[in-house]
């Protein structure tokens, strides 16, 4: 990965001393680096560098142009910031496109800022809330990742079939913890548990114990929590471990994270239960997961499969599109991403250029799904089951609604 990196920068910086007007095509990274889910973000930013890697080590982009990516910090919890970081992309670095924002927040706020007026197509790998699917972005706004109105059904079943009927719950006030607390208690409920109390909470504050009194108070022995592993979910799972309330403990993507672990204890964490989206078995997925082996990350990290996905199908969408224009991407990536069309597979970027060239309809089929977008730029999606065993979070197995 080094290695292509460095190759890419000196390939740039040749055609740049040469004058060339397009030597460069653009898709910008806007991710959480700081924040609540800054440990997070690194291997879902090396998963979408691995796309551009293997784009450029196959010739390059539109003609043999290289591809980079310029990203931005959207801190994941600043609305301010992600909107900047998305002007900055749009109107500064002239991205065709974007991988992002990660926190949905961030993903509304720079696409009604920026990338919506800016006519600039966008792909989150992770924003899972429900408020994405609503959004008013003239078919700009996409997803390699489900829906929490899905997640939060599939954790609510997952804690019901391990015989958990009563829980108290606790989720971070914003877009995100909203929806996936709505759809977790929903599901709940309707499959006869019992919320004890549903309590939303600010992140960012240094001590939560106020509202654990309430939480636990309620007499439920197991604490749903639906914050993120850098934020408050960390803080709160280490005060309710020290207060002893609470024997069982849950929550889901946002929380799967070694840093959580490591900052709460092995110990305190032995059994939690968590969701996240996974990848269900197709030919992709095994071939992404051994070329991010050698490129050096872990391709199990949570929405790095869904991160090259969505940046090899923006690559695709800009080569169908045939220039780097913004106008017509949205509608390409639809081609691209969609059946019918020949196959193609996570690296096979030489394969689909001479397809697209030769004027042959492709249909991407990823590393993290088949990436069928319905109207609202939405994917059907599978569920991973978490656990934390030994000291660390581990798969056991997909979940089926």
């Amino acid at each position: 990965m080094k290695k292509s990196l460095l190759a890419m920068a000196i390939a740039a910086s040749g055609v740049a001393l040469a004058g060339a007007a397009q030597a460069e095509v653009k898709i910008g990274f806007i991710g959480g680096f700081t924040g609540p889910i800054e440990s997070l973000t690194p291997p879902i930013f090396d998963g979408a560098r691995l796309a551009v890697a293997q784009i450029n080590e196959q010739g390059g982009i539109l003609g043999g142009q290289t591809l980079v990516m310029p990203n931005a910090d959207t801190t994941c919890s600043d609305a301010s910031a992600a909107s900047n970081a998305a002007d900055r992309m749009v109107n500064t670095e002239n991205v065709t496109a974007i991988v992002g924002a990660l926190c949905t927040g961030a993903t509304v706020a720079a696409a009604n800022s920026a990338a919506v007026p800016g006519g600039v197509v966008m792909v989150s790998p992770a924003s899972t809330a429900p408020a994405v699917t609503e959004l008013d972005d003239n078919d700009l706004v996409f997803r390699t990742v489900p829906s929490d109105a899905y997640q939060g059904q599939i954790l609510a079943k997952l804690m019901l079939e391990k015989g958990f009927d009563e829980v108290a719950v606790t989720y971070v006030n914003n877009d995100y913890g909203r929806g996936l607390a709505d759809a977790f208690t929903a599901g709940f409920e309707a499959g006869g548990g019992t919320i004890a109390v549903n309590l939303a909470h600010e992140d960012g504050r240094a001590d939560y114990r106020s509202e654990l009194g309430s939480l636990s108070a309620s007499g439920a022995e197991t604490l749903v929590v639906l914050a993120y592993a850098d934020g408050s979910g960390q803080t709160i799972l280490r005060q309710a471990y020290e207060g002893g309330a609470f024997t069982q403990y849950a929550g889901a993507d946002g929380m799967v994270g070694s840093s959580l672990v490591e900052a709460v204890g092995a110990d305190a964490l032995e059994g939690m239960i968590a969701t996240r989206p996974g990848s269900p078995e197709l030919p992709g997925t095994e071939i992404f997961n051994q070329a991010a082996q050698e490129a050096g990350f872990d391709p199990s990290a949570v929405f790095a499969a869904q991160a090259y996905d969505a940046a090899f199908l923006l690559a695709l969408a800009i080569e169908q599109n045939g220039s780097a224009e913004r106008e017509g991407l949205s509608q390409a990536l639809r081609s691209v991403a969609s059946a019918p069309g020949e196959v193609i597979l996570p690296g096979e970027w030489e394969k689909a250029v001479q397809l697209i060239a030769a004027g042959e309809e492709i249909n991407y089929e990823g590393a993290s799904g088949s990436h069928e977008f319905d109207e609202n730029g939405d994917v059907p999606g599978v569920v991973l089951e978490m656990a934390v065993e030994g000291g660390a979070f581990v798969g056991k197995g997909l979940l089926q609604d």
